[in-house]
């Protein structure tokens, strides 16, 4: 949980998670200007300006709401990156890519934060901001990841599902998406995501970074 609100603490957190959040949405929007439709590259929104990005109720007012009820983890969300789908050139499976850019981009800052800690490590820096702050890096971006696959629309991982499933199933699931941010809300404060999709696949994906890094263990 996290229970210090030093300036230092807030640092060592707000670094990686500005980053994390950044560069998920700007994914999203290259990632659709890749592939036909260049809406959010028009609105400014392929920016590794953080300000482009922040949503008041996802990226402030959700995250607070959960330290102030003592939640183990803090999830959050950005402001929606424009997309045109009807403007990709396959609409149905480049949606998919257009999902899977914004949680990819955290996996691979969560490889590179690891990276960084081993190396710290490896080098006999002990520097304690450094790596604490490597540690925040790997753990937003796990859990922005993590929480972003969950498969209900609006969320990444609903869009992803929506375009694996048969015509008919995929319309139906996108009727959900008014009230998906309120259903996923609903389980984040009950507990429910926390213990049955955060904590295994957060545990999953350490362990494939752990992985994916040890021969530069073994190297360094």
């Amino acid at each position: 949980m996290f229970t210090d609100y030093s300036i230092q603490a807030v640092a060592i957190n707000a670094i990686p998670l500005i980053f994390a959040i950044t560069i998920h949405e700007a994914a999203h929007g290259y990632a659709a200007r890749r592939l036909g439709d260049n809406t959010a590259y028009l609105m400014g929104r392929v920016s590794l300006n953080p300000a482009k990005h922040i949503d008041p109720i996802g990226t402030i007012l959700i995250p607070l709401m959960l330290i102030l009820s003592g939640s183990p983890f803090l999830v959050g969300y950005a402001k929606p990156v424009p997309v045109r789908f009807d403007r990709l050139k396959n609409p149905r499976i480049d949606s998919i890519w257009v999902a899977l850019a914004g949680p990819g981009s955290n996996f691979i800052q969560a490889l590179i934060w690891a990276v960084l800690l081993i190396g710290l490590h490896a080098f006999g820096v002990n520097e304690r901001f450094l790596i604490a702050m490597s540690q925040a890096g790997v753990t937003w971006n796990i859990g922005l990841l993590v929480f972003n696959l969950f498969p209900l629309p609006p969320l990444d991982g609903g869009r992803i599902l929506a375009g694996l499933l048969p015509p008919k199933q995929s319309i139906a699931l996108g009727r959900l998406e008014p009230w998906g941010f309120f259903i996923v809300l609903g389980l984040v404060f009950t507990g429910i995501i926390g213990s049955l999709w955060m904590e295994p696949l957060m545990g999953f994906f350490k362990v494939i970074i752990y992985y994916m890094t040890l021969p530069i263990q073994m190297l360094l």
